[in-house]
């Protein structure tokens, strides 16, 4: 069976990173198990106009012609596979990670299944990236962030660079999302590289799927 990447959307502002990681790895025929806060998807219904409505279905009408397989497993089924750490997976990605999210999982709060998942990934020693959303920050996001990546966790804020000569947002969003990438040790082509030609390293339409 196919290790699945287990990915979390939280209720920050930032909906898009998610679903254009999503579709990265669905473009390469991966296996994605799909966890969504009740404030992630009113983040998806007002930022990008998704369906409201919490089903498979739903999911699958977003992601469809996709060549991998993708299973939306709802937050408050807390008995769901990714909730043992006997179900294997390569590792789980929150983003956008709200600081509530964010504030659960560092002191260790088990009280949806995204959370839950997180707490396996920590246990089992398993590739745990978050990438918060929120400006100003506080001393409290601050020392949570710390804690967290003390314990070996990927911090990837949301911060776009511009040395790439991005055009358009989705070139800012294809930056977020190929640092996270990097750290998932997938390789893209979703912006161009510090020093490499400006003819390399940039998105293709095979990339871009949505």
């Amino acid at each position: 069976m196919k290790k699945p990447w287990v990915i979390g959307i939280s209720g920050a502002s930032g909906a898009a990173y998610g679903v254009r990681l999503c579709r990265f790895l669905l473009s390469r025929g991966e296996c994605v198990h799909l966890i969504v806060t009740d404030a992630g998807w009113r983040v998806l219904k007002e930022e990008l106009g998704w369906d409201a409505a919490r089903r498979q279905d739903t999911i699958d009408r977003q992601f469809m012609g996709l060549p991998g397989t993708i299973e939306y497993v709802p937050v408050q089924d807390i008995g769901a596979k990714t909730a043992s750490g006997s179900f294997l997976t390569k590792g789980m990605v929150v983003v956008p990670c709200s600081m509530g999210t964010l504030a659960s999982l560092a002191s260790g709060a088990s009280d949806n299944l995204l959370e839950r998942t997180a707490d396996v990934m920590l246990k089992e020693g398993r590739k745990l990236i978050l990438v918060p959303r929120e400006t100003p920050l506080h001393a409290i996001h601050l020392e949570n962030m710390l804690k967290l990546a003390r314990m070996g966790v990927r911090m990837i804020p949301a911060m776009p660079a511009f040395y790439q000569g991005p055009q358009t947002v989705d070139d800012m969003v294809d930056f977020i999302v190929g640092k996270v990438l990097d750290a998932m040790e997938i390789e893209h082509h979703l912006y161009k590289r510090w020093g490499m030609p400006h003819d390399t390293e940039q998105p293709t339409d095979k990339d871009r799927t949505d």
